[in-house]
């Protein structure tokens, strides 16, 4: 037990004092959030970019239906032909030309329009002008049936249900996909740890057994023991760097609540008046306190609960992750044969990712969400998406919550036994590119 201490103090040590491990603890998470406003101060220049489209309208229609908006300006050609515009649009540098022809009737003045323009024009530049057609066509339909004007402002009113719990807190729209996108952040970090603390390990072994230290080192010590401290050290320096992250990403996210002007003391007095004890619902609130309320809304998740069950998993997603990496390393004599062996591991957290967003963003609850959520090789990801929405009523049954653990630690257990096997053959094998027969014969030495 002593001898497993040293080696997990030694490849903790090893890890922690690394330089560039020091600098990419404290600036991984100010590159992260540098980049994320950098992606959307670029989108927004992108999109700031006004459009220019010309409207060649030649029907008795649409003469007032193309007004331009903060993003689109239609400009409207007249008494010019359809090829003497054309050649007009392309030779101002227009975006494009809509041609509305003159036909008998609205549904053929729909039908035969065309929009023209250089190259190929995006969905969202056809989906404005559909809306107008469509809208059009819809209220023409309508009068045709005896439908005012007027009737048809009225009837055309957008509409939007209000809902709220039982206890009369108003809901917000987009907050159960805002607490999947948390949890989807969780689960993606959890992947990406894996894939590179697992590939720390599996260097590791590599640079080891390529050196024969490895030889000295298994002379006083058992490869059981030494693959079990190289993964606990790296993983105790992967939940070091996670806790300082935490710890960042915390403090921007505060900062980042005082720069956009979120009361802090509002939210927290709100947070505990708790329920409405009249059973009433609040007013709807306006534009200006939206912000406020999804403020609210976040402060209300579980943090303690999800980072505590982030650590779990975590720790036991890496157990299982870096134990086959540990294998792999102890199997291979250079990184060049590692490749036919890493995409089998990376399939099933590619597959928590993409599924999990998907299931999870339908229907928290469904049977792919929870099949994914306890199957041990998925779980640390998608049970992480579902968890922001608590435990309990509502939440992730406790039940599941607890078999999604239990069936990790098993499969942690059984993967280290199996894993400490091939490790115990291989991390004295040279000269030989092993094969997964080759591996399934020393599962049986």
């Amino acid at each position: 037990m002593n001898k497993l201490s040293l080696i997990i103090r030694r490849e903790y040590l090893a890890k922690v004092r690394n330089k560039s491990f020091v600098i990419m603890t404290f600036l991984s998470p100010i590159l992260m959030v540098g980049m994320i406003v950098l992606i959307a101060y670029l989108t927004e220049v992108n999109d700031s970019q006004k459009r220019i489209i010309a409207v060649l309208n030649e029907s008795n229609y649409f003469s007032t239906d193309f007004n331009s908006t903060e993003r689109t300006s239609y400009i409207q050609f007249k008494d010019l032909s359809l090829q003497a515009a054309k050649d007009s649009t392309s030779s101002l540098g227009i975006f494009g030309l809509l041609h509305i022809p003159d036909e008998l009737t609205l549904e053929d003045v729909a039908k035969n329009s065309f929009f023209y323009s250089k190259e190929p024009p995006s969905t969202m530049v056809l989906r404005s002008i559909e809306d107008i057609f469509e809208e059009r066509l819809r209220q023409g339909k309508l009068i045709d049936i005896g439908v005012s004007t007027e009737e048809f402002a009225t009837i055309n009113d957008q509409f939007e249900i209000n809902t709220a719990t039982f206890t009369g807190e108003l809901n917000l729209k987009g907050i159960n996909e805002m607490k999947a996108f948390i949890g989807g952040g969780f689960g993606y970090l959890i992947m990406m740890f894996i894939i590179i603390y697992g590939g720390f390990v599996m260097r590791s072994v590599i640079e080891e057994k390529t050196s024969r230290i490895i030889e000295v080192i298994i002379s006083s010590v058992k490869p059981f023991q030494l693959m079990l401290g190289k993964i606990i050290g790296t993983s105790l320096a992967g939940i070091t760097q996670f806790s300082i992250w935490i710890v960042s990403a915390s403090l921007l996210l505060l900062a980042v609540f005082l720069i956009f002007g979120v009361d802090l003391t509002g939210l927290s007095g709100q947070a505990a008046m708790g329920p409405n004890p009249m059973n009433t619902i609040s007013p709807i609130p306006g534009p200006a306190d939206t912000m406020q309320l999804y403020a609210l809304e976040l402060i209300q998740i579980p943090w303690f609960m999800l980072i505590s069950f982030f650590l779990v998993y975590f720790i036991l997603g890496y157990l299982i992750y870096s134990s086959i990496y540990a294998a792999i390393g102890a199997a291979v004599d250079n990184e060049t044969d590692t490749q036919q062996f890493i995409f089998p591991i990376i399939l099933p957290l590619m597959l928590a990712i993409y599924v999990g967003f998907f299931s999870v963003f339908s229907n928290p609850h469904g049977p792919i969400a929870v099949a994914f959520s306890l199957f041990p090789l998925t779980s640390p990801i998608v049970m992480l998406m579902r968890l922001p929405g608590g435990i309990g009523e509502g939440g992730v049954p406790l039940w599941q919550l607890l078999v999604s653990i239990l069936s990790l630690i098993i499969t942690f257990i059984a993967i280290v036994w199996l894993a400490a096997k091939i490790y115990r053959v291989g991390i004295l094998m040279y000269g030989k590119k092993p094969t997964y027969k080759e591996l399934y014969k020393w599962l049986k030495y």
